[in-house]
């Protein structure tokens, strides 16, 4: 599987369930989203903007997508704490070869600005990308266990030596359920709730889910 193939097959609407480890609280928290992703060929007008915000030049660009997510944490301490939010991709892989190269974004999940991150693409499929913040680093790992089952790994580090990582199983939905994925819901646990001062549950996978 190449880095299009991979893109392509994570197109549709997906349920995420995931659990994220706060490694200095020692706790575990739960979070749930719901995520749409269209996949866009390399001379969608999105692509090329996305090239032109970032200084690079459009025709080295394969493709990319547009994601949109919309999510709730277990420690969610308002009913309005936001979850939502979409942003654009292009794939611009390295020079010869599919399997590594930049991921260009329209926003990022951990800081909301303009980001580039690195992926590398092996022989399993498994998918590796690491994103360099100003305050904190990235790297995840995505793979397919079969076309409607992927796992997402990932790790985030700041640099004042904070680090929490997450393991997210991310469903396909198919049309007929999906007014039954939009009714369900995960219950509440508040038996520990640290204080806001790391919003690490709002930093969101890379790819949007």
């Amino acid at each position: 599987m190449d880095i299009i193939e991979f893109f392509q097959l994570s197109a549709g609407k997906w349920r995420s369930h995931r659990m994220t480890h706060h490694l200095v609280f020692k706790a575990a928290e739960r979070g749930d989203s719901d995520i749409e992703v269209e996949f866009f060929a390399a001379a969608h007008q999105d692509v090329i903007r996305l090239c032109e915000m970032h200084e690079i030049d459009s025709s080295l660009a394969v493709g990319g997508s547009h994601v949109h997510w919309k999510g709730t944490m277990q420690w969610d301490f308002k009913k309005d704490d936001n979850h939502e939010g979409e942003t654009v991709f292009a794939i611009v892989p390295d020079a010869g070869t599919l399997c590594q190269g930049r991921l260009l974004r329209e926003r990022g999940y951990a800081e909301i600005v303009p980001v580039v991150g690195r992926y590398q693409i092996d022989d399993a499929g498994v998918l590796l990308l690491t994103t360099e913040y100003e305050t904190m680093s990235v790297i995840e790992r995505f793979w397919f266990v079969s076309p409607d089952i992927r796992m997402r790994l990932s790790v985030v580090k700041l640099y004042g030596g904070f680090s929490n990582a997450a393991l997210c199983i991310e469903t396909r939905i198919e049309e007929a359920l999906e007014a039954q994925c939009q009714t369900s819901s995960t219950p509440k646990v508040t038996s520990f709730q640290p204080q806001k001062m790391i919003a690490a549950g709002s930093v969101y996978s890379v790819l949007g889910w």
